[in-house]
């Protein structure tokens, strides 16, 4: 068993702290780039979305101007 005071202990705590620090930025990057995705997707949905809005807006006025144009005129 290893003495806490002894080789092991320094050794680990010379590599664990870079490769703690590594993977905790890897992490923030990564963490980054999903916010940045999920940003860019919310903002697609939204444009698709009011594409939509519009088109069916768009069709409802082009059914109603039919409709009142075939209706008999009383």
């Amino acid at each position: 068993m290893a003495n806490d005071n002894g080789i092991f202990s320094d050794l680990f705590n010379a590599v664990g702290a870079p490769i703690q620090n590594l993977a905790d930025a890897i992490g923030s990057g990564f963490n980054a780039a999903t916010e940045i995705a999920q940003t860019l997707v919310s903002t697609v949905a939204t444009i698709v979305t009011s594409t939509a809005n519009a088109a069916i807006q768009l069709i409802q006025g082009v059914a109603t101007a039919v409709t009142s144009a075939i209706t008999p005129k009383q």
